[in-house]
């Protein structure tokens, strides 16, 4: 039944590419798979394999692959997405050596794909458990591990319909929480340890790592900064027309996705609002100046993480749609952290709640209430922050954790 569904999931998508650009891209990356192995795998090559879904996962594994680089040089290290998402903005990641999607879980394409890839070790990120891919590894001795990974009981796996198959063929998995481990337990899995996420060890080394931005630091001019990071609409709906009324604080926007589109439309709504507002590319080109505007737009990838270290206070979007974004990634600076009502299933967002380093709205009414309290006590802002910042700090390690029993 299993394989008879992955047929019918390739179908599906096969079909779904021809109005779907980024299904399209999937599929015709799968198409080069192999040979990308082919090209890049000897016979000879000690190969170990970590296979990402998305981005989210890929910087989840990175401290770990950033980790065998170092240590272990004599492994050729292969990285796969399933999604274009993770693909296409890290098919040059320099910390792999072969980069490329993971076909369908069918049993064609998985014995073709082992057979060139050959792997010694395989590390699944988080939530990918590909019943086929999985079993032929086992089968064949490669030591498996599962990595960050959460388990809840409404997964398919504990169902009565569904199966554990998957999850038994794994050397160990390296959980999150003693709820995925106590989980995994009473339906007989116990090879398993608690290390935490991975993530926190990439966002310390981000933080690190980060670049001075001197425009940013210009358009701020010694104000507070607001940052609102990879913010969608209904987020923009709420936090904008606040700001309009404290223009004593500096709003920095850097929306999850840049299309013009998008950009027009936070430009729009800051214009209702009376706001003024420059772009961060227009900044850079020299057609516009740093300072002087009540917003920043950051219309380019790959300044937010950086950006979080001028604010005081950072709102992560994401939490009016399917989920937030990347919570830890702002904590890590030491200040609170708010966001949108669908954050329930994300362990760091919870347990940031929990010791008061972030917060919930869930409307322009809440959101006023946090700010309002954030402004009016600067000891129950600092406080908040450092919450956020021990969090972070204290529970990092995981990778460290995982490479020493993987390596």
């Amino acid at each position: 039944m299993y394989n008879i569904g992955i047929y019918l999931y390739a179908l599906c998508a096969h079909i779904a590419s021809i109005f779907s650009k980024k299904i399209r891209m999937m599929i015709e990356g799968q198409k080069e798979s192999i040979r990308i192995l082919k090209a890049n795998i000897r016979p000879e090559d000690r190969v170990v394999w970590f296979h990402a879904a998305s981005l989210g996962e890929f910087e989840q594994g990175r401290p770990l692959m950033e980790r065998l680089r170092k240590q272990n040089p004599e492994y050729k290290i292969l990285l796969t997405f399933f999604s274009p998402s993770g693909y296409e903005v890290r098919k040059n990641y320099e910390g792999a050596d072969v980069i490329c999607y993971l076909p369908f879980d069918t049993p064609v394409n998985v014995h073709r794909f082992i057979k060139h890839a050959h792997p010694e070790i395989a590390i699944f990120i988080k939530y990918e458990f590909w019943t086929n891919y999985l079993t032929r590894l086992h089968n064949k001795g490669v030591k498996l591990y599962s990595v960050s990974s959460i388990f809840r009981p409404e997964q398919h796996f504990f169902k009565r319909w569904g199966s554990l198959k998957p999850l038994q063929q794994f050397d160990h998995l390296f959980v999150q929480n003693e709820q995925s481990q106590t989980l995994l337990a009473e339906h007989g899995i116990t090879n398993t340890t608690i290390v935490g996420d991975t993530r926190l060890d990439r966002v310390i080394d981000i933080r690190n790592a980060a670049a001075d931005l001197p425009l940013v630091e210009q358009f701020a001019d010694g104000a507070p900064c607001f940052i609102a990071g990879s913010s969608w609409g209904p987020d923009e709906e709420i936090y904008i027309p606040y700001f309009a009324n404290h223009k004593d604080w500096r709003l920095i926007i850097a929306p999850h996705v840049i299309s013009d589109v998008h950009l027009k439309s936070i430009e729009k709504l800051l214009e209702a609002n009376g706001q003024t507002y420059v772009r961060y590319t227009d900044i850079e080109s020299g057609a516009a100046k740093a300072d002087g505007e009540d917003c920043l737009i950051v219309n380019c990838f790959g300044k937010l993480s950086s950006i979080y270290r001028y604010g005081k206070v950072a709102l992560v979007g994401g939490g009016f749609g399917v989920g937030i974004h990347n919570v830890p990634e702002a904590a890590v600076y030491g200040i609170p952290v708010i966001f949108g009502p669908n954050n329930k299933k994300f362990k760091e967002a919870q347990d940031l709640k929990a010791c008061g380093g972030s917060f919930e709205y869930h409307d322009a009414t809440s959101f006023a209430q946090l700010m309002d309290h954030f402004i009016a006590d600067p000891e129950y802002l600092a406080k908040a922050g450092e919450a956020a910042g021990q969090y972070i700090n204290g529970n990092a390690g995981a990778a460290e954790k995982c490479f020493n029993a993987i390596f």
